[in-house]
């Protein structure tokens, strides 16, 4: 399942701990929908890994603290810091290396 962010103090509560990526998207994006049911199979079949959504026209204040210019934009967090970013869509394989998941 994959974690809609509501706010900012949501984000920093569900990134503080373990690892989490983070999909920057937009409702409107079509890259974006491609790369969102990736995301849920990933947040299904690995557990040790927490998947949250940040709609960028929702939460333009997240967006803008991670210079996030381009969509999709997957952020890498380990233990509250991140710590790799890939922009664009990736297939499922390339996500799972980003996450150290294979």
């Amino acid at each position: 399942m994959i974690i809609e962010i509501k706010d900012i103090a949501q984000f920093e509560e569900e990134t503080k701990e373990g690892k989490v990526i983070v999909d920057f998207n937009a409702t409107w994006c079509g890259p974006c929908k491609m790369l969102a049911p990736i995301l849920e199979k990933i947040s299904e079949e690995h557990k040790e890994v927490k998947i949250l959504g940040v709609d960028c026209d929702v939460n333009g204040q997240l967006a803008a603290k991670y210079n996030i210019m381009s969509i999709p934009a997957l952020i890498l967090f380990e233990d509250g810091k991140p710590v790799d970013m890939k922009v664009g869509f990736m297939p499922e394989d390339n996500v799972l290396r980003f996450a150290k998941l294979k």
